[in-house]
C-alpha cells in the first residue's frame, strides 16, 4: 500500500466541461476511498504559472473547482510551482518531513516516461514508486486516454537535467556559510581542505546541508550532491570536472592514477596537475598527503580497519615508488575524526591497537574499550618514516571530534546509517 499519491496535473488544462470534472472527481474519489486510510500523504501537482510554452504551444495550468471538487480537494495539499523541478523537490521535502518511501503516481500516460526521467534524478533507490494511468484532456478535448511516450531522447534528458540544475543552484544555503579547514602544512602549489556540513543544500536532518555523497541507500540524490560539490568548486577553486572520490572498501588497496582504475581503493594519488582527488570521512579519518619537492599529493580514507592495514603509509609508499618522492618531504594532515571519546569496539577488535600502542586504546579491560584512531595513525607513520613535525593532527578545528561536534560535522557513529559525509582534498594547481 502506497504511503504517498502524487497525481500530475502539471501542465493540463482542467475546463468546466462537466465531463472533465466528473473524471477528475472520479480520480480524487478514487484516491481517497482506496488510499486515504493509509497513505500519510496526497498530493496533486500542477503549474502555478497561468501557462507556459512546451514544444511551441501553449498550455494551460488552471484547477478550477467545482461540481464537488472543492470540499474533495480539501483532503489533497497542491503543490503549485512554475517548473518540474521545483514541483518535485517541494514534493519529495513533503515526503522526506514524513520519512515516507513508497509512492504512487498517477500521471497521464504521455507524460509518464517525463516523470520517470524526473524522479530518475531527484529521488535514489530508496524510494519505492509505482504509477497509475490518469485519463487527461488535451487542448479543450473531453478526458480521454492519451498517447503513451515511452522513450526520453539525450536531448530531452539534458534539458530535464539543466532544469533540475538550473532549479538547485537557485536554493539558498542551509545551517551557514560554507566552510573549508586548510592546514599550514601545505603549501600554496596545493589546492586542499577538509568540508564541514554548513553551506550546502541538502535539507533531510542528517544530511544537512554540505553532504557530498550520494547512495542508493541515502535521500540525498546525485543532483543535489553535485550541486554541493559545484559550490565547493568554486569556493577552492578548483575544476569540478577533474574530481575523483576514493571507492571505500575499508582496506589499504590505493589507485595511482595513469593506472588501471581499481573496482575498489581507499588512496589515490597523482602528479596531474588540475585534479582534485577526495577522500571521504564521517567518523573515518580523510587524510591528505603532499609533496611540494616532487610536485605529488594524495588522499586516503582510513578507518579503524584501514587504519589497522596501514593505508596511510601504503599511500606515503605509493608516492615513494611512482614519483621518486622522499620521506622527510612529504606532509600528512589528517582531517576530522571520531575521537576516543566516542568510538568504540569490541575487546577483540581493540586488542589490535593494544597491540600497537596502548596509548590507542582507552578501558582496554572492558567488553567495549575505546580507541583514538588518531594517534594510531600518527604512530603508524611515524614509524614508517614520515617526520613527526610533518604530520599535522591537532590544531584548529581538525582535531574535533565529528560525533561530539553535531553543528559542524556529520558522524555515522551519532547518526545511524542515513549520515552525511564530508570530505578532504587536495589538487596541484595548473
Amino acid at each position: 500500500m502506497a504511503e504517498a499519491v502524487l497525481i500530475d496535473l502539471f501542465g493540463l488544462k482542467l475546463n468546466s466541461q462537466k465531463n472533465c470534472h466528473q473524471t477528475l472527481l472520479k480520480t480524487l474519489n478514487a484516491v481517497q476511498y482506496h488510499h486515504a486510510a493509509k497513505a500519510k500523504f496526497l498530493c496533486i501537482m500542477c503549474c502555478s504559472n497561468i501557462s507556459y510554452e512546451r514544444d511551441g504551444e501553449q498550455d494551460n495550468c488552471e484547477l478550477e473547482t467545482g461540481n464537488g471538487l472543492s470540499a474533495l480537494l480539501k483532503e489533497f495539499e497542491i503543490v503549485s510551482c512554475p517548473s518540474m523541478a521545483a514541483c518535485l523537490y517541494t514534493i519529495k521535502q513533503k515526503i522526506d518531513e514524513r520519512n515516507l518511501s513508497s509512492i504512487k503516481v498517477i500521471v497521464p500516460r504521455h507524460r509518464k516516461a517525463l516523470m520517470k526521467a524526473f524522479i530518475d534524478q531527484l529521488f535514489t533507490d530508496v524510494y519505492n514508486f509505482e504509477f497509475e494511468d490518469l485519463q487527461v484532456t488535451l487542448r479543450g478535448g473531453l478526458f480521454k486516454q492519451s498517447i503513451e511516450i515511452n522513450i526520453i531522447t539525450a536531448q530531452e534528458l539534458r534539458e530535464i537535467q539543466n532544469e533540475i540544475e538550473t532549479f538547485l543552484r537557485s536554493l539558498p544555503a542551509l545551517r551557514g556559510e560554507l566552510t573549508i579547514i586548510t592546514s599550514p602544512l601545505i603549501p600554496d602549489i596545493f589546492i586542499h581542505g577538509f568540508t564541514t556540513r554548513t553551506g550546502g543544500i541538502s535539507y533531510i536532518p542528517t544530511l544537512s546541508s554540505f553532504n557530498l555523497f550520494s547512495s542508493s541507500k541515502r535521500r540525498d540524490p546525485k543532483a543535489v550532491v553535485q550541486e554541493n560539490l559545484r559550490r565547493l568548486a568554486n569556493a577552492a577553486g578548483f575544476n569540478m570536472e577533474k574530481f575523483y572520490r576514493i571507492k571505500t572498501h575499508h582496506s589499504n588497496d590505493i589507485w595511482i592514477m595513469g593506472r588501471k582504475e581499481p573496482d575498489s581503493y581507499d588512496g589515490i594519488t597523482t602528479n596531474q596537475r588540475g585534479v582534485t582527488i577526495a577522500a571521504l570521512g564521517a567518523d573515518c579519518i580523510p587524510i591528505v598527503f603532499a609533496d611540494p619537492v616532487k610536485k605529488a599529493c594524495g588522499v586516503a580514507h582510513a578507518g579503524w580497519k584501514g587504519t589497522l592495514l596501514g593505508v596511510a603509509m601504503a599511500t606515503v609508499n605509493a608516492m615513494i615508488a611512482e614519483y621518486g618522492c622522499s620521506l622527510e618531504d612529504i606532509v600528512v594532515v589528517l582531517g576530522p575524526s571520531v575521537g576516543p571519546c566516542c568510538f568504540t569496539l569490541p575487546r577483540e577488535s581493540a586488542e589490535a591497537f593494544h597491540n600497537l600502542h596502548p596509548a590507542c586504546v582507552q578501558l582496554f579491560d572492558s567488553p567495549n574499550p575505546y580507541i583514538d584512531i588518531r594517534k594510531a595513525t600518527r604512530i603508524l607513520l611515524e614509524r614508517g618514516g614520515i617526520l613527526p613535525q610533518n604530520i599535522q593532527d591537532q590544531n584548529q578545528d581538525l582535531n574535533l571530534c565529528t560525533s561530539c561536534h553535531p553543528d559542524k560535522f556529520f558522524s555515522h557513529v551519532r547518526d545511524g546509517l542515513n549520515f552525511g559525509t564530508q570530505i578532504g582534498f587536495i589538487s596541484i594547481r595548473e
